[in-house]
């Protein structure tokens, strides 16, 4: 990738790039309300990469969903780079997450049908790129993350690491503000968490889009600047 695509639109570092305040989540089960989330507050800044640690069922990704608005909050809200999602309807919040948010999973969700380099070009085409320029993109942000000489190839034919390394590839394609990741090293190797973990480390450096990590892998939380404990449906240090 080149530097006037790793800088462009970039966010000054110690920007509030997310921030939430009294973010509350309740589902209703039955005759009873569960509160998953309560009065949650959040400030990450440009640059600062947050680990969000807690056991199974705590709401970590449902923490995640919120803050890339794939759910909406009972009450609370959630800004990102200094715009509230609540303020969109779902056209044009679809077109801001596309433009501010990207999202990594502990599944890849890559298109099996499509190469790695089709699946990196996808977000920009979704943005009304041509397919062409699109692609030219991509293939800068494959070799960004060590994928280029396997841009052809199909998901089929990929390693688990390599397949996350194009998921990873296309959620930064947009030069988003925030990057969210759910479990984003939870069904590779040791050896190959390992060299996402400096992916992400260099891409740290690189970049001013702040990054929120939900994982149990404690190297993983490790690297990262903050480690936030979710538990009982608060956030605190860990």
């Amino acid at each position: 990738m080149s530097d006037d695509m790793i800088n462009r639109d970039a966010q000054p570092a110690g920007k509030v790039l997310l921030e939430c305040r009294g973010l509350t989540r309740v589902y209703r089960e039955g005759p009873q309300d569960l509160t998953v989330l309560h009065e949650l507050d959040l400030e990450v800044h440009a640059g600062e990469r947050v680990a969000v640690v807690g056991s199974s069922g705590s709401g970590k990704t449902t923490l995640l969903n919120l803050l890339g608005g794939l759910d909406s909050p009972t009450a609370g809200e959630v800004k990102v780079a200094g715009e509230s999602l609540a303020q969109f309807k779902e056209a044009a919040l679809g077109k801001f997450r596309n433009r501010h948010i990207g999202f990594v999973y502990q599944f890849h969700h890559l298109l099996a049908e499509l190469t790695a380099l089709e699946n990196a070009a996808l977000p920009l085409i979704i943005r009304g790129q041509s397919r062409k320029q699109a692609q030219v993109r991509a293939r800068e942000i494959l070799g960004r993350v060590g994928m280029a000489e396997r841009a052809e190839h199909k998901p089929g034919e990929l390693s688990g690491g390599e397949r996350q390394r194009v998921a990873i590839a296309r959620s930064l394609i947009t030069d988003p503000s925030l990057v969210l990741m759910d479990e984003p090293t939870g069904n590779l190797d040791q050896t190959t968490a390992a060299s996402i973990l400096a992916l992400m480390d260099e891409l740290a450096r690189t970049t001013a889009c702040a990054f929120v990590v939900v994982t149990h892998d404690t190297a993983l939380a490790a690297h990262q600047d903050r480690v936030l404990r979710l538990d009982a449906g608060r956030l605190s240090a860990a």
